[in-house]
């Protein structure tokens, strides 16, 4: 995958973020706070998250991006 997957559930109140593409055996692990880790299932690599309980405010926009370069 290029790119982040961004998927925000108003009805369930969920906002999930992939930075991997998603496997077909992953699980989750939870964190506290309402958030959920989500992992390969064979490697244990952390491959997104989940965020329970997310309402973006009204009053504002829904979701902000922001992009970093990372050196190493």
């Amino acid at each position: 995958m290029a790119g982040i997957r961004v998927i925000h559930d108003p009805a369930g109140e969920t906002l999930t973020i992939y930075w991997a593409e998603p496997r077909a055996e992953q699980v989750c692990e939870e964190t506290g706070e309402g958030v959920i880790l989500i992992k390969d299932a064979a490697s244990d690599e952390v491959i997104g998250f989940e965020r329970l309980y997310y309402r973006p405010e009204p009053s504002g926009p829904a979701l902000i991006f922001e992009t970093a370069s990372v050196t190493s």
